[in-house]
Parts: C-alpha cells; sequence; structure tokens
C-alpha cells in the first residue's frame, strides 16, 4: 500500500506547512485541493521539496519543505542520507519518490491548466468533479453534458501536456467506462475498493 493524503486546505491558502507534516509521516504523495493557478501549483511543488542549493539541478520550483526526516525515513526503511536521495517529486527528478497531485476543480483553473501542467514536478491531477459540477450549474450530475465535456476537455489537455489524471470516485459500476477514457490513477472509497479493484483484475 502506498499512502497518499489529500491536505484540507485548498490552493490558495498556500499552507506548505501541512504538506510538510504529512511527509514527515512518511506520505509518498500529496493531494492538493482547488488548485486554479500556475502559482498555487509551483507552491504546491515547492512546498514537498527540501531546500537545494541554486546551482543543484532542477533547483526550481525552490524548496520550501523543513527538515524533519527521521520518522519518514523509518517509515521507508531507508537511513536519513538515503531518504533524502529519494524525498523529492517525481518526475521533475527521476529517482524521487514523492508525487504530487493537483487537484483542477473550477473554470478558473481549466483557463489556467496550460500553465498549470507546464509547472515542473507536477505528477498528476485529479478532476475534482464534484466542485467542478456545482460552479457549472449541475451538482453531482457527473454525466450531465456540460460536466462530461468539461472533464473530458480537462482531460485530452492533460494526456497532450504528458501529465497523468486521476479519477476521484471509481466504482465497480463505473471502473471499465474509466479505464476507457484514459484516466491512469483510480481512486476509491475504503467501501468500494475491494469490489473496484476486483474489476480492475478482472479487466487486465
Amino acid at each position: 500500500m502506498t499512502p497518499f493524503v489529500r491536505i484540507p486546505a485548498n490552493g490558495a491558502e498556500m499552507n506548505t506547512w501541512m504538506a510538510k507534516q504529512v511527509l514527515d509521516q512518511g506520505v509518498y504523495g500529496v493531494v492538493f485541493p482547488h488548485i486554479a493557478t500556475a502559482d498555487q501549483a509551483r507552491n504546491a511543488v515547492s512546498a514537498c521539496r527540501y531546500a537545494r542549493p541554486k546551482n543543484a539541478p532542477n533547483h526550481e520550483p525552490r524548496g520550501l519543505r523543513g527538515d524533519a526526516p527521521t520518522a519518514a525515513a523509518r517509515y521507508w526503511g531507508l537511513t536519513v542520507p538515503e531518504y533524502y536521495a529519494r524525498a523529492d517529486v517525481w518526475p521533475l527528478v527521476p529517482e524521487g519518490e514523492i508525487m504530487v497531485i493537483l487537484m483542477i476543480e473550477s473554470t478558473e483553473a481549466m483557463d489556467n491548466l496550460a500553465e498549470i501542467l507546464a509547472v515542473p514536478g507536477v505528477g498528476a491531477i485529479m478532476i475534482g468533479e464534484g466542485d467542478l459540477s456545482q460552479q457549472l450549474g449541475y451538482p453531482r450530475q457527473y454525466d450531465h453534458p456540460v460536466v462530461a465535456e468539461a472533464k473530458a476537455r480537462i482531460l485530452a489537455q492533460a494526456k497532450a501536456a504528458g501529465v497523468r489524471v486521476a479519477y476521484p470516485h471509481v466504482t465497480p459500476d463505473n471502473v471499465a467506462a474509466v479505464i476507457a477514457k484514459g484516466y491512469d490513477i483510480l481512486f476509491t472509497t475504503a467501501t468500494r475498493s475491494y469490489a473496484a479493484a476486483e474489476q480492475v483484475k478482472a479487466l487486465g
């Protein structure tokens, strides 16, 4: 099992300390809700990186994470120097094992999506279809043509930029369609996870 944590603060709040807290406990990825601008995306990536010298490779986005690696290194089964070598964001640093996932869940985010996807270190995006459907005027009507078209546009744009896309509401009933549409990462609730996983296995 690979632990990821969705922090509660919205992207506009720039709460880097929340990312630090969960990373220091040993998680392998952080999900940032309500990212709507490139600056917010850059801050999310920075929050997951340790500070590096200005002449270091892949210096930007510059690291903002404070230094407290002991518990995380123990959880990862590594020495602290080994943890430092692997605790950077992928794909910006190929040997990095921390993934930054940004939730795209507003029309503002859609308008700024090209700039968001261009931020180095973004591992994946997740379409927050609940909040997006609210703003589009069709609350929780995920299959409404307006909502479906918006999700398709986000998915296509991310794919064209080479960024992976997560789907947040996978169930045994929709998993085949989600995979067929090209989503790379599947999220589900605990009560549905076993059934959905069995369905994924059946689909090969």
